[in-house]
């Protein structure tokens, strides 16, 4: 009966074992109270310490398996008998809403994905050649030499205090007016994003975004119930007459904008824009989410002031920040600087669902920032991603037949194609070893299907000249069948 028993590498002997024996007695091939094998005989059977077979044995004792009696042996229990063999619920019919919409939103899980070997411009993430892993690693030891038992320990939901005041000083460089505004620290930007929505808006509230804007931020918002109307973008920010007639037609609960390098389009809006939507949302009392993404990788025209630099003293500019796509992605640092009255709410909200970010990665960003390691890599970062942004732009250019192209910098670059499907274009580009994201994803509603996101950030020189004339090639020769003119 023991005969085909072996044993494996992924886990103790003993609970192979006992894997084995509980298998068998689901399977009806022992009688109630039937003997088993004293733990010397299966031993010697099978070639195993005495130990083993004791610990496999006391297991199943545990679990109500067998009844070991002192001095006799171990016998089936008859409770074992009444077991059934397997478990089998249809977990796809009992998925909430929630979770069957965010299964359905999971752009990784229903995308092309990438294989070994391809060239994807799907990432739009830091290259990690520029991540100064010294200085990164001399912050972590100084921390923990400093702190290293309570940054181990539970924090506050609000956040580290040092980063926090660290980060009040860097917003106010920025022009912000911090007075009673609080910062809650989060993991990253997309929990920033949650945790608000969770604050203000109850499903059926209709918002207003840029179109195209932010996938992540447009999967939030559809796991919150909401009404999302899109406002067009334009090369210099969202189209304002357009705006101006929505807000006097409708209400809406918050206004979410990503005014500087735009994801998808990396555009960066005007001055004028920026004031002229803070002075309509302002007039309609629509709060606004201003998206910090990238802001910080401005290497090209002068600096333009946040959204929430309007305005002295205003509260109506909730600002999400993040270092997740100029810095460390894997510490998921972010953080919500508020009104102090709405922030303490924040704060409550990630209290009740996961009690605060890990102190230790913000202790040793803090320690990091403190010392000016942030200042020395994001002057690196902005000399070698305009070289390969301005490198890309030229490619695509003169490798691909482009509607327009929209942007001004950042990680990635924003095409429209001559009535051409960038889903047909991606399908016939993978067979080559290309991937990118089409553009429809980042819609509010139906559009953008002939536009995609090219990101360049941690792809080289040569692999961004290489796919671009993969991408060029392959939608020309789609023009060509569809009767269109190189």
């Amino acid at each position: 009966m023991f005969s085909d028993f072996r044993t494996e590498k992924n886990a103790p002997v003993y609970v192979q074992l006992g894997n084995y024996i509980r298998g068998l007695i689901l399977k009806g091939m022992f009688q109630n109270d039937e003997k088993l094998p004293s733990t010397r005989e299966l031993a010697d059977m099978l070639r195993l310490s005495r130990n083993t077979v004791n610990c496999a044995y006391e297991k199943l004792q545990e679990e109500g398996m067998i009844n070991i009696v002192e001095g006799k042996g171990a016998y089936i229990s008859h409770e074992s008998q009444s077991k059934e063999f397997g478990w089998s619920i249809d977990w796809e019919e009992r998925l909430s809403a929630y979770g069957r919409t965010a299964e359905e939103l999971d752009i990784i899980k229903h995308e092309l994905a990438w294989k070994k070997g391809m060239i994807s411009f799907k990432s739009i993430a830091p290259d990690e050649s520029l991540f100064d892993l010294q200085e990164f690693r001399r912050s972590f030891l100084s921390r923990m030499s400093v702190e290293g038992e309570k940054i181990l320990n539970y924090g506050y939901a609000q956040g580290y205090r040092p980063l926090i005041n660290h980060l009040m000083d860097y917003m106010k460089r920025k022009g912000i007016d911090t007075s009673r505004k609080s910062i809650v620290i989060t993991n990253g930007f997309t929990e920033g994003f949650d945790l608000v929505l969770s604050a203000l808006a109850e499903p059926g509230d209709r918002v207003l975004c840029e179109n195209p804007t932010h996938n992540t931020a447009l999967k939030i918002m559809k796991l919150h119930g909401l009404r999302i109307e899109g406002i067009t973008q334009e090369n210099d920010g969202v189209n304002i007459g357009e705006l101006k007639d929505r807000l006097e037609k409708g209400s809406y609960k918050l206004a979410y904008l990503i005014p500087s390098y735009h994801n998808p389009t990396g555009v960066v809006m005007s001055a004028d824009k920026r004031l002229q939507c803070f002075n309509l949302l302002k007039e309609h009392d629509v709060p606004i989410v201003e998206d910090g993404f990238n802001e910080e990788l401005r290497y090209s025209g002068a600096h333009v002031s946040p959204i929430a630099s309007l305005g002295s003293g205003s509260s109506g500019v909730i600002y999400i920040g993040s270092f997740s796509k100029v810095l460390f992605p894997g510490i998921r640092i972010g953080w919500v600087l508020a009104d102090e009255k709405l922030a303490g709410c924040l704060e409550s909200v990630k209290r009740s669902r996961n009690i605060h970010t890990s102190t230790l990665d913000q202790a040793v960003l803090f320690d990091y920032l403190e010392n000016g390691g942030y200042e020395k890599y994001i002057k690196k970062a902005r000399r070698f991603y305009k070289e390969k942004y301005e490198f890309a732009a030229a490619c695509a250019r003169k490798n691909i037949p482009v509607r327009s192209m929209m942007g001004s910098g950042g990680l990635h670059i924003f095409l429209e194609l001559e009535g051409i499907s960038s889903r047909e274009l991606l399908q016939k580009c993978y067979e080559k070893g290309v991937v990118f994201t089409p553009g429809d994803i980042f819609y509010a509603g139906r559009g953008g299907e002939c536009t995609l996101r090219l990101g360049f950030s941690r792809v080289s020189l040569e692999d961004i000249e290489k796919g671009f004339k993969i991408i060029g090639a392959a939608a020309k020769a789609l023009m060509e069948i569809q009767g269109g003119k190189v």
